[in-house]
């Protein structure tokens, strides 16, 4: 499966996002082997840098790297997904500037929400970064669910157990 041919924006009404940078994963992918996905800021405003690109994307480095930091012997994103982990980000277009508006995330996180639900045995959610935390609990709020990661300073939330629709979600601020 190729999440590509099942999610996709058709109206690109946020303002504060580069849309000819929209990037959804066009990867093959078989959901039953995926069990952790990952989700980060935004994409790359380079599509050569998106996680899946060919050659040494930067987001693939760096996730490779985080990776090999915490104990785990990869050397690609190809890899990584063979472990079960799948890598996407919250917004689907690159960003304008510093920030991501609030109304960005929100509209964007319909297509992540399409996303998440084609990865049924998924046990984990990692949620890298302010912006995939505030897409993840717009997503529970939307459906009349508590936040799923309370606001607050990082050192405050660490330690504590987060679920997302019954499954682990683990914040961080790396």
């Amino acid at each position: 499966m190729q999440v590509c041919q099942s999610v996709k924006c058709e109206h690109f009404p946020c303002a504060d996002v580069w849309h000819e940078c929209h990037i959804i994963p066009g990867i093959d992918v078989q959901p039953d082997n995926i069990s952790i996905i990952l989700i980060s800021e935004a994409a790359p405003a380079d599509p050569a840098d998106y996680y899946y690109a060919a050659g040494a994307p930067l987001f693939g480095q760096t996730t490779v790297q985080a990776f090999k930091d915490a104990g785990a012997e990869v050397s690609s994103v190809q890899e990584i997904l063979d472990l079960g982990v799948y890598l996407t980000t919250a917004v689907k277009c690159a960003k304008t500037g510093y920030g991501i508006q609030t109304s960005t995330v929100k509209e964007c996180s319909r297509l992540l929400e399409q996303e998440l639900a084609l990865f049924p045995q998924v046990k984990a959610y990692l949620l890298m970064g302010d912006v995939a935390i505030k897409a993840i609990n717009t997503l529970a709020e939307r459906a009349g669910e508590s936040r799923v990661i309370p606001a607050g300073s990082t050192y405050k939330i660490r330690g504590r157990e987060y679920f997302f629709r019954g499954k682990w979600a683990f914040p961080s601020y790396l």
